[in-house]
């Protein structure tokens, strides 16, 4: 049993028990999600269960992932080093992606 789900502007394949790292997710009242708090997924993409498979235009009508936030995080640095020859010229940036932990619960 899994299925495809989109947030944050991409798209996961998920499973029931898998632990996943999205883009950052905030609860209704803007604040970021806590730990522990419940979330849903209704943009379901495909679900495959083990009698059959539904394939949305572009989404399955009636489905939900319930899925349980672990923890927020900032992932790795990455750094963005730009150079011009013969100019002189040079930037050196760094980036922390925020992330928020998911545990699937059900489909």
């Amino acid at each position: 049993m899994f299925a495809v789900i989109k947030t944050g502007g991409k798209q996961y394949i998920v499973s029931p028990g898998q632990k996943i790292k999205i883009e950052k997710l905030s609860n209704k009242e803007g604040l970021p999600a806590q730990a522990g708090e419940e979330v849903v997924f209704d943009q379901v993409l495909l679900q495959e269960t083990d009698k059959d498979t539904k394939i949305g235009t572009p989404l399955v009508q009636d489905a939900k992932v319930k899925g349980k936030v672990l923890r927020q995080g900032m992932g790795k640095k990455t750094i963005a080093y730009k150079y011009k020859a013969k100019k002189r010229e040079h930037s050196k940036k760094g980036h922390r992606q925020l992330f928020t932990e998911v545990e699937i619960i059900e489909i």
